[in-house]
Order: structure tokens, then C-alpha cells, then sequence
């Protein structure tokens, strides 16, 4: 075989690293080194002499290390053997990464847990030849960007799992809008990227998370969008008008219902919304219904009567008097649900005006001594 005259390498697009296909090499060749290369010469297993972009001829006074190795005779065309590995440090920016399954992540503003994915792009770059020559290649003649996203592409996707939702819930931002904060995410995960990637001599450039996606139709999703359409509407109406609206709600659909009012009030059901809506919407529509400046107050019902809910039963016939007896026997209290005509649904004690004062004017029994 022909001793080499000229040792360069016109690396591919996506190639890192390529090998001299010689080792047939002479003292007085050329070794050019393109930019953006490094050159490095190889004995037995072991890096030695690196060449930086240039033209070099070559003599045993600017490969020290391997003349030491191998003593190449001085001057002449002295043959000699090595191999010539070259390593290229152009940047490859067109690599896409993506979760291939969904991350389950629970929003840190709205506490659902929705299923995650997320997409991007990111670039690579060889920016120690030396550790990624001694840390990779081995014996292989030729290293891709290719070659590098499948080695690392479960490592990678490990971190990147692990890093977006370190970085949604840092930010406590609902999944919903975390799409507005993609920049600066992208600029965490590509530091937090390199510190894995930097023990190879591999710089991770220009990572970038294009979108963070949830599945429109899945269950959860649509509960969080739910979520988070009744905490806008709280917010622009207002507490106090989003109660009324939610109590004159429960009550459009019990009315909706077939029979629901009689059964309501001849069997208690409901009690537990019924109540605080009715209390609610009296309250409310107190205030707004009654213009008149110069309101007459009813005449005073001495026999009203009313049904009291006491020991699981409706007990009907009670008189404000038999109530407050029952008062001050313990049987009954401001807590306890009654209901007389006029009232749109059961109340509670306490709230009914003129039984409330009953529980101001509680007497201790008789003390037998």
C-alpha cells in the first residue's frame, strides 16, 4: 500500500467523529484540519499528538508524542503507523426529541391530574474532542448526531420527564397556560441537560420546548378546563353574586323536577342545600325586592304554626310556644330545620326571625333541691 502524501477529512453533515481510513502514514505528509476540527493522532488504544484547524507537514519535532511512542527515524520519508481520528465541532441544531408517552402530571393550580405531553427541538455539539473521543467512539470508525440521540434518547427522556414537572410545579402555573412560560423552561432544562451530557465532551445548544399538550378529550382535561372556567367566572362576578347564582341554580333544577317542591317540603329531602339556598336567596332578595320607602311591617300571626324536623320525623302543629318549651328541654336548638306556610323551603331555626329570639330568652329549669 501507498504511503499517505495527504491526511484530511471532509466530515457529513450529522457526523462527529470520523477515522483516517490509513494508518499507512510517512513523515513530510500534509494533515489538513478544516474548521471547526480536531485532528488527533492514535497509537495502540492511546490519544497522544491533537491538531487544531491548519495545514501541517509532518515531522517527528511536531508529533512529539508519538515519536516518543513509536521513535520515528529523523528526517526523510521516514514510514510509520497511526491512526488519524478527526473530530468534528460543528453545531447539528435540527434534532427533535418528544415524550413518547404521557406524563402524569396533577396542576399545581387547579390539583387535577392530567396526562402530559410535550415536544421541542435541540442542537448538539461537540465541545471536548479530546473526553468525547476517549468516552464514545471506541473502535468505531464514524459517530453521528444520530448515533448520539439513540445512545443517550433514554437518559434524555428520563431527565426531561423528570425536569418538566419540576418546572410546572416550581412555577405553579395550571398546565393549561404553561405554554406562555416555554422560554424560560427551556433555558433550565438545557443547563440541567449539560451536566449530563457534559461528561461525554457533548454541549446540548439552543434546547427548546416547542409545546406542553394534554389530550382534549380525556376526562380529566376536560374537569380541569372546567376548573378553571368557574374560578374565571368567580373572579369576574364576585363571590357574592356567584353564590346567588349557584343557589338560584340548585334551585331552578329541584324545581325542574317533577313534584320536587311538595316532596321537598312534605318529606325534608334536600335539606342540606335547600337550607343555605333558601337562607341565601331570602337574604338577597330582601335587598333587592323591597323598594318601598316606607315599609309596613305584617301583622303579628300569634297562631302561626309550624313543622319542626326533631328525632328523624317532621312534627307539625308547633306554636312558638311549644317550640320554645321544646328549647329549654334540649329537644330542639338553632340548628333544628323548620318550616311554616309563606317560607320557600326548610330553614334553619336560628334564621327564621321570630323564632330566633326564642334562643335569647332560654330559662334554666327549676333547680329541686
Amino acid at each position: 500500500m501507498a504511503l499517505i502524501n495527504v491526511i484530511n477529512c471532509d466530515i457529513a453533515d450529522g457526523e462527529f467523529c470520523y477515522k483516517f481510513p490509513s494508518d499507512d502514514l510517512k513523515i513530510g505528509s500534509q494533515l489538513i484540519v478544516y474548521p471547526s476540527q480536531t485532528a488527533f493522532f492514535v497509537k495502540g488504544g492511546e490519544i497522544l499528538d491533537a491538531f487544531t484547524s491548519g495545514t501541517y507537514t509532518l515531522s517527528s519535532e511536531n508529533i512529539p508524542l508519538l515519536n516518543k511512542v513509536i521513535n520515528i527515524p529523523f528526517g526523510g520519508d521516514s514510514p510509520f503507523k497511526a491512526e488519524v481520528w478527526f473530530i468534528n465541532q460543528i453545531s447539528k441544531l435540527d434534532m427533535p426529541w418528544g415524550t413518547p408517552q404521557p406524563i402524569l402530571l396533577e396542576d399545581p393550580k387547579y390539583k387535577i391530574i392530567v396526562p402530559v405531553r410535550s415536544n421541542g427541538q435541540y442542537g448538539l455539539r461537540i465541545k471536548e474532542p479530546r473526553l468525547f473521543l476517549e468516552t464514545l467512539i471506541g473502535n468505531m470508525s464514524t459517530f453521528t448526531a444520530d448515533k448520539i440521540s439513540l445512545y443517550f434518547k433514554g437518559r434524555l427522556i428520563q431527565a426531561l420527564n423528570s425536569l418538566l414537572a419540576k418546572q410546572i410545579v416550581e412555577r405553579n402555573v395550571s398546565i393549561l397556560d404553561i405554554n406562555t412560560e416555554l422560554i424560560p423552561m427551556s433555558e433550565e432544562c438545557e443547563s440541567q441537560l449539560n451536566d449530563i451530557m457534559g461528561k461525554y465532551g457533548i454541549e446540548i445548544k439552543e434546547f427548546s420546548i416547542m409545546s406542553v399538550n394534554v389530550p382534549e378529550n380525556d376526562e380529566s382535561v376536560i374537569k380541569l378546563k372546567e376548573a378553571k372556567a368557574m374560578m374565571a367566572r368567580l373572579t369576574i362576578t364576585g363571590k357574592d353574586v356567584y353564590q346567588m347564582e349557584r343557589s338560584f341554580d340548585v334551585l331552578e333544577k329541584a324545581a325542574s323536577n317533577e313534584g320536587a317542591g311538595g316532596q321537598m317540603m312534605g318529606m325534608g329531602v334536600g335539606l342540606g342545600a335547600g337550607v343555605t339556598a333558601g337562607s341565601t336567596m331570602a337574604q338577597m332578595s330582601s335587598q333587592l325586592i323591597n323598594t318601598n320607602p316606607n315599609p309596613t311591617p305584617p301583622p303579628l300571626n300569634i297562631d302561626k304554626q309550624y313543622y319542626i324536623h326533631m328525632d328523624g320525623a317532621q312534627i307539625g302543629g308547633q306554636t312558638t310556644a311549644s317550640i320554645q318549651s321544646l328549647i329549654q328541654q334540649g329537644k330542639v336548638n338553632g340548628e333544628t330545620p323548620v318550616w311554616t306556610a309563606g317560607m320557600a323551603n326548610w330553614a334553619r331555626l336560628k334564621e327564621v326571625i321570630e323564632l330566633s329570639a326564642l334562643l335569647s330568652n332560654i330559662v334554666p329549669p327549676p333547680m329541686n333541691l
